[in-house]
């Protein structure tokens, strides 16, 4: 992967990059939108925690197709305030904590009505990319 990060339009608002090059050559893996509840179905009253369930949930999908937070090309996030935008970011960045400037994945979030449960405050889902390797 590259990062697209042109110099004559203006820099990412946050830990991000505005566009992802990928080889033709490769698997891709398509993590599913992600809610904040855990194995015992817990759902967290804080924005910050739900993310981070989301996060892990996502690598551990991730790592069912052997891959890790670095394969990411692409976050979408969704909270359902503004003023849950600076937790799932805070979430974003410590899953991204890894990836170097020059891989970072491009990045949408948004402020949605809501989801399927009113205690749900975020949703992630994800893109990711790998080399082809020599798995059945």
């Amino acid at each position: 992967m590259k990062a697209l990060r042109p110099m004559d339009i203006p820099k990412p608002f946050a830990r991000y990059s505005h566009g992802i090059e990928l080889s033709s050559e490769g698997r891709i893996v398509r993590v599913s939108g992600q809610l904040g509840i855990n194995t015992t179905n817990v759902v967290p009253s804080d924005a910050f925690q739900q993310a981070q369930i989301c996060f892990g949930n996502i690598k551990a999908v991730l790592s069912e197709a052997n891959m890790v937070p670095q394969n990411v090309f692409h976050l979408t996030g969704y909270v359902t305030d503004r003023k849950h935008m600076a937790g799932y970011m805070r979430a974003r960045d410590d899953f991204l904590r890894a990836a170097s400037e020059d891989s970072l994945p491009t990045s949408t979030l948004l402020v949605v009505f809501g989801f399927t449960r009113p205690e749900f405050l975020v949703e992630v889902e994800a893109w990711a990319h790998a080399p082809l390797d020599n798995r059945d």
